[in-house]
């Protein structure tokens, strides 16, 4: 078995198509990509896909192969990194990963943090999903993020702040006269809902408008800040989305509190537990300096 056909499998059960997994994930021949699939069902004895009219499904024992399989290539994927890592121990370095837009709060006192210590030290940033950001830290491709604590990652986070939900909507929408807004309001208006990039969120406003009895159903389900900020323009829409965005918003969308107590979400640390880096111990050493560095700035 060679570490190919797990990720072949894997693009295959991702993606639910040997049509897809080839031409699109793998730029292989689908026939290839069959045979390579053929050959890895017979080392493990049985059939790991189920193929039919509608796409190609896992069986049972799919299911299991595919869980070890993603924690092997993670695994191989760290190794890699920490290799090339060693290859280079004269040049320090060190990569940080926020949750889109929140590297606008954070990236410059982490910075200072970071400068203030090892003044020569090659800094990498990028930008991301949360769950993105998660599989990063497992890869090794990423030292630290500032995220949502993703359920099921082998990963250590420390809360670093807590954010209240919020309700966007259009500037001159009729809801924009009232200081703060009740979840019933919201019943029977275009609601624009976070998507499966942003499951951690999703799962907060869920259930926080389900203890208020607040009937919303999602008329768009996104991802990504500033769509859900162009949609609630275009629209007429309204979203629950964390107070952090405020900075952000465009003239056409203003936000408003939620009355009573507001459904909250944590902003956390991410890193992982095996990453040694003495740059991530120092890092981590400066967390709380760090936190009261930003709280004294927001204020």
């Amino acid at each position: 078995m060679e570490l190919r056909h797990l990720r072949y499998f894997v693009a295959i059960a991702e993606t639910g198509s040997l049509t897809v997994a080839a031409e699109r994930r793998l730029y292989t021949s689908q026939p290839s990509l069959s045979r390579q699939i053929k050959d890895l069902e017979d080392q493990v004895g049985t059939p790991l896909l189920s193929r039919s009219s509608r796409g190609v499904v896992l069986t049972e024992a799919g299911k299991a192969f595919l869980d070890h399989a993603r924690l092997a290539l993670h695994q191989v994927d760290a190794a890699v990194e920490a290799a090339r890592r060693a290859a280079q121990p004269a040049k320090q370095r060190f990569s940080l990963g926020f949750l889109t837009g929140q590297e606008m709060t954070w990236l410059p006192e982490a910075m200072r943090v970071l400068r203030a210590e090892l003044p020569n030290i090659d800094v990498t940033v990028s930008s991301d999903y949360s769950p993105d950001l998660a599989e990063a830290l497992a890869r090794g491709r990423l030292d630290v993020a500032f995220m949502r604590a993703e359920p099921d990652m082998d990963l250590a986070y420390r809360r670093v702040s807590r954010e209240p939900v919020i309700v966007l909507m259009p500037s001159d929408h009729p809801l924009a006269s009232r200081s703060s807004i009740h979840p019933k309001d919201l019943e029977g208006l275009p609601f624009i809902a976070m998507a499966n990039k942003a499951k951690v969120l999703r799962s907060v406003i869920d259930e926080y408008l389900a203890n208020e009895g607040a009937a919303v159903t999602p008329a768009q389900s996104v991802d990504n800040p500033a769509m859900v900020m162009s949609l609630v323009a275009s629209t007429r829409g309204v979203a629950l989305i964390p107070s952090y965005i405020e900075p952000l918003m465009p003239w056409s969308v203003v936000s408003r509190p939620l009355a009573g107590a507001p459904p909250m979400v944590d902003l956390v640390v991410g890193y992982s537990p095996s990453n040694q880096s003495p740059i991530l111990h120092l890092f981590l050493s400066h967390l709380d300096e760090l936190v009261a560095r930003v709280g004294k700035t927001e204020v």
